[in-house]
């Protein structure tokens, strides 16, 4: 069981986290039209889920223990090292699959090869990282 101490931190990012998992499912259902659930299973999307987590977290902390606190510094650096790789890391991988995928698609043309295709949207955008961030500070601040 969470000591409640520890549900103090906890909460903010759960909740930051639950509440950008239901803005990805309504903005993507606005977008298609339609009830879409699998973004829910996949990687990327408006707002950046990780972001927001992480972010509650850093909040939640820095209010509860100051932001002058070893657990301020250590989840600051924690969330910046997630939204990077949400942005940055993860996204470049995604480019490279794109990349991979057309030469596959090349040499099935070209050679009859069959591949598997690689998924190619794997990353965060600059702004739906800032949006999940703002999310998570937003919620750290309000619980």
């Amino acid at each position: 069981m969470i000591q409640s101490d520890g549900l103090r931190y906890l909460l903010p990012a759960l909740v930051a986290w639950a509440i950008a998992q239901v803005l990805k499912v309504i903005i993507s259902s606005v977008r298609r039209h339609r009830l879409d659930l699998r973004v829910l299973a996949e990687m990327g999307g408006m707002p950046s889920s990780h972001s927001a987590l992480v972010m509650g977290l850093t909040t939640a902390v820095g209010r509860g223990q100051g932001v002058d606190s070893a657990a301020f510094a250590i989840a600051l650096v924690f969330s910046f090292v997630v939204m990077y790789d949400a942005q940055g890391v993860r996204r470049a991988v995604g480019r490279q699959a794109a990349v991979l995928n057309r030469l596959v698609e090349d040499m099935v043309t070209m050679r009859g090869i069959q591949e598997a295709r690689l998924r190619e949207l794997l990353g965060h955008t600059p702004v739906e990282v800032l949006v999940g961030a703002a999310l998570g500070i937003a919620v750290g601040f309000v619980l």
